[in-house]
């Protein structure tokens, strides 16, 4: 459920009830770039929900529900339907439908790429030409993807 609230963070978009029955009906997180009431509750669900701040006023206050399943601007980027978002506690991403095997096998290799960088700096590599990879260290890599 991706609600826009124009970054307006001065009432809730969505609270406890709403974000249950998202839930309920099988969403698979919440986001808004307005504020959120009953904050405590709503984390406590077993919902993600990313959001501009809480506010305890009710939605009707300054946001209205509109329409549904349409373009929307949310955090300043372009939300189509079908769009496929990711987040974690450092953001959000937004992916087009005919973008999600390319965005996700290249997320694959860059974590593949932190895990040997990771590896080597804690067995006390320095980070200078490591991260980024240069020419020598990236052939190391190849030969640590070959070991696996």
């Amino acid at each position: 459920l991706v609600i826009e609230a124009r970054g307006e963070r001065g009432s809730g978009t969505v609270g406890d009830v709403l974000a249950l029955r998202a839930q309920v009906n099988g969403a698979a997180g919440i986001v808004t770039d307005g504020g959120v009431r009953d904050l405590d509750v709503v984390a406590a669900l077993d919902i993600p929900t990313y959001h501009n701040g809480p506010h305890p006023a009710v939605l009707g206050r300054k946001h209205v529900p509109w329409d549904t399943d349409v373009t929307i601007a949310c955090g300043g980027t372009s939300v189509q339907p079908g769009d496929v978002i990711v987040g974690d506690a450092d953001g959000l991403l937004v992916i087009p439908p005919a973008l999600v095997d390319e965005v996700a096998a290249d997320a694959l290799e860059q974590e593949r790429e932190e895990e040997f960088i990771a590896e080597q700096v804690a067995q006390g590599a320095p980070v200078d030409g490591l991260f980024p990879m240069n020419a020598e260290w990236k052939e190391r890599y190849r030969a640590w993807l070959t070991e696996r």
